[in-house]
Order: structure tokens, then sequence, then C-alpha cells
């Protein structure tokens, strides 16, 4: 057990990291418990995997600068799992290596009109997966909650099925991984680790188009888990019919199950996510302001989300009460510029504008200083001016994990920093994106 002088210096950290990186601050941060501080040295004690890999991917840099204010001195840091630490959504199995986002469970998904069958269809195949709905595809555009579903899945299936086995990526791994079989000539272990799995998921699978080699593949592993009963669910960004250039026989498989539709949220759906999504921050909303922001930001969850953010980094800053006065002034700039609906297309054609290369090179494999840094200011701004994940805007330049883009952001984040020309940039290129006519 930690001194009470730790505990009290500890809480302190919690705090101040909340409010450097209102986006991430979660309700469920101070359940976390300080594992160990002496000197220089931190580590923090967390519940489970889960919870470990999203404070290490979205949280460390902001966890260390807040230690670091607090206490005067470098600090190193770790996430570590503990049994001391507790979370409200109960005791959940991890399988190592599946990487899950804490946040998206059933117990925090709003069910509604738009989403009621995805949502009951998934706890289905959840509870009872390949004996229901195999294949499950759901498709719907980006923003509404498919990805939620898809991870709720897999944590009630650990919960419910011990050893389970199960495969969880988004559809540009996949490709990358049968890649990289095929370069290293081991592709019968790819077989293996995708074809003997008791549930396959695969987020984005519309990513499969133009891919002949890779739909074959996918084809066959498809066919391998189907015949022996294993679950399969899928997500795109529309019906399987509708994606370009997917071959035939693949549209007739995945039609096969439940093909569901999930639909933008209505007015009081909104309002039910605003109050949800800000429950899971620890925000203390009232019903008129959850209600104001439901009717201004109306695109998807993530803009919610993101307004949600606003309203929590100004009230922060300012040391005020979030009333209703107050969101009304912190999403005035925000709505305005989020009625734009800016996508990574946007970004990319001011950036190879600026840098006079073409979109082509930053998608390539080419690892020049002249395409590499437009690659990762592309990457920068479309973490900064979208709702995008991690893994969606790898893929749409040229493929690449969330690890890159991770490293692309920190890198020209600390070049931001340190450089006033970088930062002059930047400011450039932001504005040319955001007062952009869009399309």
């Amino acid at each position: 057990m930690a001194s009470p002088e730790v505990e009290d210096i500890f809480a302190d950290i919690l705090e101040r990291a909340k409010a450097l990186d209102p986006a991430n601050s979660r309700k469920w941060f101070d359940n976390l418990v300080v594992l160990h501080f002496d000197g220089g040295s931190l580590r923090i004690g967390c519940p489970d995997e889960a919870t470990v890999q999203f404070l290490q991917e979205n949280c460390k840099g902001s966890f260390i600068h807040a230690a670091q204010q607090i206490t005067g001195h470098l600090v190193t840091l770790e996430f570590g799992v503990d049994a001391h630490a507790k979370i409200d959504s109960g005791d959940r199995r991890y399988q190592p290596g599946l990487k899950l986002h804490p946040d998206y469970t059933f117990d925090n998904f709003v069910v509604g009109p738009s989403n009621r069958l995805a949502h009951a269809s998934c706890i289905a195949v959840s509870q009872s997966p390949g004996d229901t709905y195999n294949p499950l595809f759901i498709y719907g555009s980006s923003g509404l909650g498919k990805t939620h579903l898809l991870h709720a899945v897999c944590f009630e299936a650990q919960r419910r099925l011990n050893n389970a086995v199960i495969q969880f990526l988004n559809c540009e791994d996949f490709v990358n991984r049968f890649i990289r079989a095929i370069e290293e000539g081991n592709l019968s272990g790819f077989q293996s680790q995708f074809r003997t799995v008791d549930a396959l998921i695969i987020d984005d699978v519309q990513f499969l188009r133009e891919r002949e080699h890779s739909q074959e593949e996918f084809f066959h592993t498809f066919n391998a888990l189907y015949n022996n009963g294993k679950q399969i669910i899928l997500s795109a960004d529309s019906a399987p019919g509708k994606i370009p250039s997917l071959e035939e026989r693949l549209i007739s498989r995945f039609s096969w199950g439940l093909v569901t539709r999930i639909d933008s949220p209505s007015y009081e759906t909104r309002v039910a996510i605003v109050q949800k999504k800000a429950h899971v921050r620890g925000l203390n909303i009232s019903d008129e302001i959850a209600g104001y922001i439901a009717h201004k930001v109306q695109a998807n969850i993530r803009e919610l989300e993101g307004a949600l953010t606003t309203i929590y980094a100004v009230a922060t800053t300012t040391r005020h009460e979030i009333d209703l006065e107050l969101a009304q002034t912190a999403l005035d700039g925000q709505i305005e510029a989020g009625s734009k609906h800016i996508s990574i297309s946007d970004i990319a054609e001011v950036v190879t504008r600026h840098f006079d290369v073409r979109l082509a090179d930053l998608q390539s494999k080419r690892r020049s200083q002249s395409i590499t840094e437009p690659r990762q200011i592309c990457m920068y701004l479309a973490r900064n001016l979208t709702r995008h994940s991690l893994e969606e805007i790898g893929g749409h330049l040229g493929g690449r994990d969330h690890t890159t883009v991770m490293h692309a952001c920190s890198k020209i984040n600390k070049a931001r920093d340190n450089d006033s020309k970088m930062n002059a940039l930047l400011n450039e290129l932001t504005k040319q994106i955001t007062q952009a006519p869009q399309t």
C-alpha cells in the first residue's frame, strides 16, 4: 500500500492528467492505484489489459507531463495490471494480444431505433457464437457505433466463454498480415492463426476491395470457419452488394446470415448518448445541456464526443461550472467547423498541394524525407481535425497500422513545440483545411 502522502500526490497527478487531455479523460481514472512511486519512477495499477492498453496508447504522455508538473522532477511511467484496481464494468477476462477499448462495452452502448437490431444481434452472437446469425454483417456510415459493438461482442464472449479464441482486427491489418506472411514464406502459419479461431471479427471489411489475392485468402478463411461452425462478424460502410470490386462469391457469403444496418441516431437517442458519454468521463451535465448538444450536433457519435471534450476543456481552463451558457460559448466554433465535415481526403489535398507531392506518394512505402514529413503531417492533422480512428487514418495513408500513426502524431507534435516554423506551417495548413469549401 502506498503512503497517504503518495496517495495525495497521485490524486493530484490524476486531476492534472484529466485537465491536460480532456478527450481521453475517464471517470474510472479515480479507481486506478499507485503501485510504486519512488524518486522518478511511477507505476500505476489497472484492472485489466484493455485498460493498460488504452492508457499506454492514449494517455501516457499526459500522465508523464502531469507527474512532472506536480513533482517538479523527471518521471518515468509504467502501467500494469493489479487486482486492487477496480472498474464499474465488472470482471472481464482478457485474451492476450486482443486490442479492446475499455469503454466499448454493451453497458456503455445506447440503444435506439437506429441500431436496435444490430445491438440485439451482437448480444445474441456473443452469448452463443456460431449458432445464430452467422455470419453477422453490420454496415453504416462512419462514427455510428459499429466498432463499439464489435468490441462489446469480444468483451462479452470472453466473459461468458472460457478459453474462447477470438481474432478481432481491422481489415487493413488482416491484409497487411497476409502480405507479410507471403513475404516471409509463412502462409501456413497465417492460415492456422485465422482458420482455427472460435470467432473472427473484421472491422471495415470494405478495404478488401480491389485486392484480389486477399479476397481469395479471405474466401477460403471464411469457408473454413463457417464449415466448422465458428462465428464470423464483419462490419463495413455499405451493404455487401454495394462494396466496389468485391467478388460475387464473397458478396453471397457475407449475405448468408444476418445483414443489419445502423443509421444516424434520432434526437432522443443522441441525448441519451451524450448523457452516457458524459457519465463515462465523470462529467455532470444537465438534461438541458445534453439536449442542446444533441440538437446542434447531428452528424454522428464521434462529433457528440468531440462536443463533450470541447465543453470539458473550456470548463477546466476557465474553472467555470458547466452550464448552458458555457456549452453554447464552447461549441460555437466547433459546430461551425463540424458542419463542414472535414475528411482525410480534404486534408491530403491541402498537404499534397503545399508539398507538391502526389497522394500516391503519401500512400506508398517510400521513406524519403520529402515524402515522410508530409505523410506524418497529414496523419497529425487528420488526428486533430477529424474523428477518424488511428486505424482509419493509417488505412487511408497506405494501410499503415495505428502505431505508425501514433508515432507520426507524437513526432509532429514535438516538432511543433520545438520549432516555430513547424508551428506556423501547421497553423497555415489548418487554416486552409478548415476554411476551404467542403464537398
